[in-house]
């Protein structure tokens, strides 16, 4: 067990910053899934920009890496212009 203050402080930061974290990674992972449901073109477009710039908020805030955050920005528009596209 820690016997300093500034350690004690440290596991009660550590801790609420885990579940913050956990919180934001939950909600990230349901908002991308959700998208990667969707089938119509006008529901993706309109949800897309939200969980964009929901992805690079955590990136700044380094929940998950910058590259991580390019990575599934980059297949949700591969999806949301697979929807766009014309069916031929």
């Amino acid at each position: 067990m820690a016997n300093h203050k500034s350690a004690l402080k440290r596991i009660r930061q550590s801790e609420a910053r885990r579940l913050r974290n956990r919180y934001y990674s939950k909600t990230m992972r349901n908002a991308v899934r959700n998208i990667r449901k969707m089938t119509d073109a006008k529901e993706v477009a309109e949800a897309l920009p939200r969980v964009t710039a929901m992805l690079d908020k955590l990136a700044g805030k380094n929940v998950i890496s910058k590259n991580k955050a390019a990575n599934l920005k980059s297949k949700l528009a591969m999806h949301a212009n697979k929807l766009a596209a014309p069916q031929a």
